[in-house]
């Protein structure tokens, strides 16, 4: 595949056929502009969750970045201490030391995917379609656990059955009413998702037609 010297640049392929060159332009920039959406994602909370009782009209709220929880901890945790539950800070642990670093691999890979010209680029892309959604499901399981982590022999055990928030909309929680919903880091992921889908679907209609041109010949010239 070369540029051929015309006014309107077009890419010659293997059979003699032309194509637009901005057809070749559009699938990278798609992935470069999704791979940079994701990025700016992990600076923003993910996710957010409001408790309301009348004790507490103002209500407490913990926001979840990937990295790092945010909000009326201090007043969560007393709770959860009279409920015999861990402390907020001990969910996820393990996935938020090492969120950063993925959601950089994961751009990284949308990059690499600019520079291969086969269906490997749609393989490479297959976490960042998936981040999302593992997020939630993360989420669901660590707040499933807390739910049920309730020590019976705690000063206030006995008097709350085991729960799972729920990941969005209104739930009750013993006394207390929740509010959980996405925030804009999450919507900025699915953002990434469908610049991904689009990028890949461009990919496709790009490269595909050099790939078939290449056999064409192929099979001409055996």
């Amino acid at each position: 595949m070369r540029f051929s010297p015309d006014h309107d640049v077009k890419v010659l392929l293997p059979d003699g056929s032309t194509r637009p060159l901005d057809m070749y332009l559009i699938p990278g920039a798609l992935l470069m502009l999704s791979a940079l959406v994701l990025m700016i994602s992990m600076f923003l909370p993910y996710w957010s969750m409001t408790m309301t009782a009348p004790q507490y009209p103002k209500g407490l709220r913990v926001d979840v970045y990937v990295n790092h929880l945010e909000g009326d901890m201090r007043e969560i945790d007393e709770l959860n201490h009279y409920l015999g539950m861990p402390s907020l800070d001990e969910g996820g642990r393990l996935e938020r030391s090492v969120s950063m670093i993925a959601i950089v691999v994961l751009g990284l890979l949308l990059m690499g995917g600019v520079f291969i010209h086969n269906q490997a680029a749609g393989m490479l892309a297959l976490p960042v379609l998936a981040w999302p959604f593992m997020f939630l499901a993360d989420l669901w399981w660590i707040l499933y656990k807390y739910g049920h982590s309730i020590d019976p022999e705690s000063a206030l055990g006995g008097a709350i059955e085991a729960f799972t928030p729920p990941l969005f909309g209104k739930g009750m929680v013993g006394q207390f009413g929740t509010i959980a919903r996405p925030e804009i880091g999450l919507w900025l992921a699915f953002v990434a998702l469908g610049l991904t889908l689009l990028g890949l679907w461009f990919h496709r209609v790009a490269y595909k037609p050099v790939v078939d041109a290449r056999q064409r010949k192929q099979g001409t010239s055996s």
